[in-house]
């Protein structure tokens, strides 16, 4: 049994378009879906959050618009995604609700990922999604994304959107059963590889360029998602999802390769804000807030007494204790500007302060990263 899988609190499923639609009619495959959502509803019944990362809109799309096979156009592509979109979005909602399921259509570009404010505000309305037990089903927005901004496929969207709300389980579900060796497609004694803990220059050597028709991806594409999930302390297993109820299949021991990362999806987030961001400003706090910061608790603006520097809302930030010592780094809900418009205000003022419903936290715990010097870190 995967216990890896099993055990997991947070869990990014990707779904290529091959499992999802058939190849020869470019038609949906229903009893595979309603499969899945068996497997979705068991593992939401133990108390584990689900996001889907799904392929299949232009797929499905390019059979309703009449278009053939082979590659097509950026803006047929974008033409087929969108008319493919919306069957897809309705399955997913008419799958899941038969077993008591809401869901939600999250469409995002590269950009959104990247791009400091529209990662936080994506990362936000994710996990708002999950906490309200809805189950969001996240694409790319193909018909907005340009080739310059495109992920291109949706194995690194997966692993990004795992990154984004620090999973602690990736599961590409794919046409094959694993990571091997060789191509097993192409050579007969290509073998499996069960467990990978780093990837050397001799796994990429492996990985080979295979893609198919009906999608982008192959297994270089897997490599990058593993890179990603890795770095953010999340695992990864790569399984053959062809079959009905594949999630069931892996913790009963179906074939898989498994990514092992080496730290947890919190530790892996804070190394990254402690150690990776350069500060664009400072935050003093009194001796108060700076006890609730060295217990595990968010910072709240009433416990902030100075604002120091020109940071925008996300950005990384110091925060110091009443003596000028660093009690450690976050990452700031609000901008500078804002900050000191709210600093020694309750919570509850802020939207008389500034117009508008933000964050009660100046710095949320998870977004937080304290010295080893100053105490325990918060977590979730």
């Amino acid at each position: 049994m995967s216990t890896r899988f099993s055990q997991a609190r947070r869990i990014v499923v990707k779904i290529g378009s091959a499992l999802l639609v058939h190849e020869d009619s470019g038609t949906l495959r229903r009893a595979w879906l309603e499969a899945l959502a068996e497997d979705i509803a068991r593992c939401r019944a133990r108390g584990q959050e689900i996001a889907i990362v799904s392929s299949g809109a232009i797929a499905l799309g390019r059979r309703q618009l009449g278009l053939g096979d082979g590659a097509l156009k950026l803006e047929i592509g974008q033409a087929a995604a969108a008319a493919g979109q919306i069957r897809l979005a309705h399955a997913f909602q008419e799958t899941l609700s038969h077993h008591g399921m809401n869901c939600a259509q999250v469409l995002v570009t590269s950009a959104d990922t990247e791009a400091r404010r529209r990662y936080l505000n994506a990362r936000s309305t994710l996990t708002s999604l999950l906490r309200l037990g809805a189950i969001p089903v996240i694409n790319e927005n193909d018909t907005v994304a340009t080739e310059e901004i495109r992920f291109g496929d949706n194995d690194r969207l997966a692993g990004r959107v795992a990154q984004m709300i620090s999973a602690d389980c990736l599961l590409l579900l794919s046409d094959i059963d694993g990571f091997h060796s060789a191509d097993p497609k192409r050579q007969s004694g290509a073998k499996l590889i069960p467990e990978i803990r780093e990837i050397t220059p001799e796994i990429e050597a492996m990985a080979g360029h295979q893609g198919g028709l009906m999608g982008s991806g192959g297994m270089a594409t897997k490599l990058d998602a593993a890179r990603i999930a890795l770095a953010a302390g999340c695992h990864m297993a790569i399984t053959d999802g062809t079959g009905p109820n594949p999630l069931k299949s892996l913790e009963e021991g179906a074939a898989c390769t498994w990514f092992v990362p080496q730290a947890n999806p919190g530790t892996a987030r804070k190394q990254w804000i402690g150690g990776s961001l350069r500060p664009a400003g400072t935050l003093l706090v009194d001796a108060g807030a700076a006890r609730a910061l060295t217990s595990g608790k968010s910072l709240l603006p009433a416990g902030v007494v100075a604002v120091e520097g020109n940071f925008g809302r996300g950005d990384a930030v110091v925060v110091k204790d009443p003596e000028g010592l660093e009690l450690g780094r976050g990452l700031s809900a609000y901008s500078a500007a804002d900050a000191r418009l709210i600093m020694g205000h309750k919570s509850r003022e802020i939207e008389n302060l500034l117009g508008y419903r933000g964050r009660d936290e100046m710095i949320h715990r998870d977004d937080l990263a304290l010295r080893q010097s100053t105490g325990r870190e918060g977590t979730s």
